[in-house]
């Protein structure tokens, strides 16, 4: 019971920064907030290193859109698929 419990919060817990890092460009504190779910993914082993550097990068630069920076560095190719981005 106590596992279902622990697998139910967990993934609401990654719901919830899957919203966050999809927080829209342009709001105040954006970039912050979608850094900050970069790195509960990248401490879940969803994201490389390479990929959430770009993330704290853009974190002070709210309109700036991580995505098409990971994809013209070439990392983060399974997380621009994730996202949705086209390669």
């Amino acid at each position: 019971m106590a596992g279902e419990a622990d697998s139910q919060e967990a993934e609401a817990e990654a719901a919830e920064q899957w919203g966050l890092v999809n927080t829209p460009l342009g709001e105040m504190w954006s970039g912050r907030t979608r850094y900050a779910a970069a790195m509960f993914f990248f401490k879940c082993g969803e994201m490389n290193a390479e990929t959430l550097e770009v993330y704290r990068i853009c974190a002070r630069l709210d309109s700036e859109n991580p995505l098409p920076i990971i994809r013209d560095r070439g990392v983060g190719k399974d997380w621009l698929k994730r996202m949705g981005y086209a390669l």
